[in-house]
């Protein structure tokens, strides 16, 4: 089949054509609702709480509430920077592409191969997830036992069958999806304030002082790490930077990208402090404690679910249920959506094969989403062989690989603060701020900088397995991705000399035409 460019068309009605396209998506498909639903699903609102709510109350007791803060605030800081630079760089690249302009190509290139195979794990993990409770739940409504593999690669099916429909199709899917468990949340919570909670209302789970030496979690736990809290919030935003990967598919990326991505870490920082405090005040101070030790235990699937029955109704809990399964299908698909754009965006540009720039004449990225359909595949495969029961898809492949993810992103991420740094202070002087662009991403790069540390001095904990390998050498295997795209960034400046200049380089505002080679021009800037 003969690529053939895109034709300039009116935003408000894109241009169907009879053959597949090269290295452009639409750009008139996402309105901001829309983005925001990519994005916020990707945190996965219910997942997040049903699951780092427990982790953080190990590590800071009652006091998890404020740990959720803590991070809303340091996410805010660091969005500032990250939304300055998005102002001026609009491509599907992401992090790649800002990392490329502020601190050079081959830190660039470097960095979108992590980040584009962590997007990738984390797709695969979350699926993992999903199959867990896809198999317990349904094996508990009808008494059917069918293997954990079965709903994974059926999910799996699912998601490569919508990625080649239009993006709005799939924006709509996750918005359904996400409106669902955060409503169900919320009707949690307000039972819980009707009734009062099980002691009352206290000021104390927002005080970020009770996060250090927690006493309730040191008589439960044996132990408590403030960390292992602060971590764990951190985890639950995952996600949210996903606003400039849609750049190209908005109707209006420069305002939508700062709405959404101030919108998702504003609004989820406020909802997790809710639910949070919702879940120790209706549990109560010190019990909520013990609910998590019971949780672990295997006495409940979650410590949600009774306080649920209790202030609402079995109902809810049966709603909640269901919905774990679905949150986690988006979450998923809001990752494999990212990863896809991270490779059509490096593939755009030479740094891997062409051909994943090839888009579906309904503009998705066709051939890099089912590149990671079969990547994710090998990836749950190999550990489908190293354990398959239900248990091992959520404490190995849904444990263990989110632990790899968020740490690739995190390194990025303060890698991303000091581009923004760099490029404001010598390619963009006429936008330089003081805090926008210099006091926010120190901060940010260091909270990022201190969360990855976080991680790897818990790992073992977070894991829940010690002396296995893959948490062992985890910062290592984050480190060898990382190098992977600095050796094919050195190797493409040492023989496509021309091809090594435009990396990171490509933007919005190039026009719609051809080189000479027929693929769309790229401006290098």
């Amino acid at each position: 089949m003969t690529d053939v460019p895109v034709s300039t068309r009116p935003l408000a009605e894109p241009q169907a054509t009879s053959e597949s396209q090269h290295g452009r998506l639409d750009s008139a498909a996402l309105g901001l609702p829309s983005v925001l639903f990519c994005i916020v699903t990707g945190a996965a609102p219910m997942t997040a709480m049903l699951f780092n709510v427990p982790v953080a109350v190990m590590g800071g007791g009652y006091a998890a509430p404020a740990a959720f803060l803590l991070a809303t605030v340091a996410l805010t800081v660091f969005s500032v920077g990250y939304i300055a630079m998005s102002r001026r760089v609009t491509s599907t690249g992401g992090f790649y592409t800002f990392i490329s302009r502020g601190l050079g190509r081959i830190t660039g290139v470097g960095s979108g191969v992590l980040i584009a195979l962590c997007y990738i794990i984390f797709s695969a993990a979350v699926i993992g997830v999903m199959g867990y409770f896809a198999a317990t739940s349904v094996e508990e409504w009808t008494g059917v036992s069918v293997p954990v593999a079965v709903y994974m690669f059926g999910g799996l099916a699912v998601m490569s069958l919508l990625a080649w429909f239009h993006i709005e199709l799939t924006a709509k899917v996750l918005g359904v999806l996400l409106v669902s468990e955060v409503l169900v949340l919320l009707v949690l919570g307000v039972g819980v304030l009707i009734d009062g909670g099980a002691h009352g209302f206290s000021a104390a789970p927002l005080n970020p002082g009770e996060l250090f030496g927690n006493d309730d979690a040191t008589k439960v736990f044996g132990s408590a790490a403030a960390g292992v809290a602060l971590f764990a919030a951190f985890w639950s935003w995952v996600g949210f930077e996903m606003a400039p990967n849609y750049a190209e598919e908005s109707r209006d990326p420069h305002k939508i990208a700062s709405r959404a991505t101030y919108g998702s870490v504003i609004g989820l920082g406020v909802f997790y402090m809710f639910v949070s405090y919702v879940y120790v005040t209706g549990w109560g101070l010190p019990e909520s404690v013990q609910a998590v030790k019971d949780q672990f235990a295997g006495k409940f699937a979650s410590a949600f679910y009774p306080l649920s029955d209790r202030y609402v109704g079995s109902p809810l809990t049966t709603a909640m249920e269901v919905l774990a399964i679905t949150s986690s299908f988006a979450c998923a698909m809001a990752f494999y959506n990212t990863g896809a754009r991270y490779l059509f965006s490096l593939g755009r540009e030479g740094v891997l094969p062409s051909v994943l720039a090839r888009t579906s004449r309904r503009h998705s990225p066709i051939v890099a989403a089912m590149t990671v359909s079969a990547v994710v595949g090998l990836y749950v495969l190999g550990f489908v062989i190293y354990d398959s029961s239900a248990e091992g898809a959520l404490l190995k492949l849904g444990t263990w690989s989110p632990l790899l993810g968020v740490l690739g992103i995190l390194a990025v991420q303060a890698l991303a603060s000091a581009a923004i740094i760099r490029y404001f202070l010598t390619t963009a002087r006429d936008g330089f701020h003081w805090f926008a662009t210099l006091v926010a991403p120190v901060l940010g790069g260091a909270a990022m900088v201190g969360a990855c540390y976080l991680l790897i001095d818990n790992r073992t904990v977070l894991a829940g397995a010690e002396d296995v390998p893959f948490i062992t050498y985890l910062p290592w295997t984050v480190l060898a991705m990382f190098l992977a795209g600095v050796v094919i960034s050195v190797v493409l400046r040492s023989r496509s000399p021309e091809k090594y200049a435009a990396l990171g380089h490509f933007t919005l505002a190039d026009p719609d035409v051809e080189d000479a080679a027929g693929e769309p021009a790229v401006a290098v800037s």
